[in-house]
């Protein structure tokens, strides 16, 4: 979702064990673009931002005192919309991503595949792209 100057106003939230290596590897496996990277005086990043096709999924390492303490690493599943999902498959499985669904057409009419990242976080890419918003 956007605004009208197209700043995303939905960022869906992940937590990492390590939050570095995540973020190597997911710019790797699912060409995620690296949009900001904020460290704390140890290194431990504490906030990033990755980028994709317009929106943004943010993480950062896990902290018991943090906002998101609820959350654990490897516990959240993201869906990405994806014109080219026979691509991103290749990509993310030469990278060691674990498939949990192989590529499939489906009954209704998208190409998906889910993975795993490395800390067990579930990815999925299809071409599904939404229903139609309510016509006003």
């Amino acid at each position: 979702m956007h605004e009208a100057n197209g700043a995303a106003t939905v960022w869906p939230v992940l937590l990492y064990r390590d939050a570095a290596k995540a973020i190597d590897w997911l710019v790797e496996a699912f060409g995620l673009t690296r949009n900001l990277v904020v460290p704390d005086d140890g290194g431990r990043i504490v906030h990033a931002e990755l980028g994709w096709r317009g929106g943004v999924i943010t993480l950062g390492g896990y902290d018991e005192d943090a906002a998101f303490s609820n959350l654990k690493p490897g516990g959240g599943a993201v869906y990405l919309v994806a014109a080219d999902p026979d691509a991103r498959f290749a990509r993310a499985t030469a990278a060691g991503a674990e498939v949990v669904r192989p590529l499939k057409d489906e009954d209704y009419g998208s190409r998906t595949f889910t993975v795993r990242d490395l800390e067990g976080n579930s990815w999925t890419f299809g071409t599904y792209g939404g229903a139609a918003p309510p016509q006003a």
